[in-house]
């Protein structure tokens, strides 16, 4: 086991599936293995973007099995516990610490608009089931939930949770966060288009989307902030910043799997119900991914 230093970039990494909708592990272990190349600090499997809600407990598995195997202890690996039900919470995290996660991601209840005390009851049950450490995703935008500052003071009395993914799209959240909390916990950003405000704001990290089809541009970003050069960041990052965009709305699945396709990294087939886009609307993505491959920026040495 890796024990996570949770700082870094973190791709959320994509599930490949074939036409069919079955898994394409091959393609899967292929981006994988080119998001370690370009010098990512820890891979994310079976998160919003790796279509979680569409797969079967024995599939989380196997993508844990098959990413393991791959990433073959060079970075932390992260498994997404993100269940409707606290026993298949519980269930996944045991079977997933047991084949060889280093750490996990968690979603406060899925499906349900709890109240403050359902949502911490089933956070520190869920982390007690094993001796791994936790980031808890607050994303109340997407899914309904929010973790408020106050509920992360009771988080912070529970040693298993050591990070939080920051996807509440409110920049400010970030230093109310820091004043309340100091240093408790490392702070990701999970906005693909507010990471380098969040990075120069104080966050460790970058849970990222858009670097499922451009790796090496995503790390650069975040080394060359972190690194004080703020300059060269910036100049990269408003070049990124149309892609990044891609990561927000209800199809950002779709649109980051045309991206990997885009850049040779993944293929666009999703799991139903969401369908790979048409039409206007694909049309307008590809404008998006056409014109920045077109002006692909040359990198600096970080």
């Amino acid at each position: 086991m890796m024990t996570p230093k949770w700082e870094g970039v973190y791709p959320a990494v994509t599930t490949n599936f074939f036409q069919d909708q079955s898994i394409d592990f091959e393609t899967f272990k292929f981006n994988i293995e080119k998001q370690i190349e370009a010098g990512v600090h820890g891979v994310i499997i079976c998160g919003s973007l790796g279509e979680n809600g569409t797969l079967s407990f024995e599939e989380k598995l196997q993508l844990l099995e098959v990413a393991k195997a791959t990433i073959a202890g060079r970075v932390p690996l992260i498994m997404t516990i993100a269940e409707s039900v606290t026993f298949d919470a519980k269930k996944l995290a045991k079977a997933s610490a047991e084949q060889g996660a280093d750490g996990f991601m968690m979603l406060p209840p899925m499906r349900y608009h709890a109240d403050d005390r359902e949502i911490l009851h089933y956070m520190h049950t869920v982390a007690d089931t094993t001796d791994l450490t936790v980031m808890a995703y607050n994303n109340p935008v997407a899914y309904k939930n929010l973790i408020s500052i106050p509920m992360f003071h009771d988080l912070s009395q529970n040693q298993h949770f050591v990070a939080m993914k920051e996807s509440t799209g409110d920049i400010r959240n970030l230093t109310d966060i820091k004043n309340s909390l100091g240093d408790r916990f490392k702070i990701f950003s999970g906005v693909d288009d507010l990471a380098l405000e969040s990075l120069l704001m104080g966050a460790d990290g970058w849970v990222a989307g858009l670097v499922c089809g451009f790796p090496r541009e995503t790390v650069v970003v975040y080394e060359l902030a972190k690194q004080g050069r703020l300059a060269e960041a910036l100049e990269i990052y408003r070049w990124f910043f149309p892609l990044l965009h891609l990561d927000i709305g209800n199809k950002f699945v779709q649109n980051i799997k045309l991206a990997e396709v885009a850049t040779g990294l993944g293929t666009e087939w999703v799991r139903e119900p969401r369908l790979p886009l048409a039409g206007e609307e694909r049309k307008k993505v590809l404008d998006v991914i056409e014109k920045a491959l077109a002006n692909r920026p040359v990198l600096p040495q970080i």
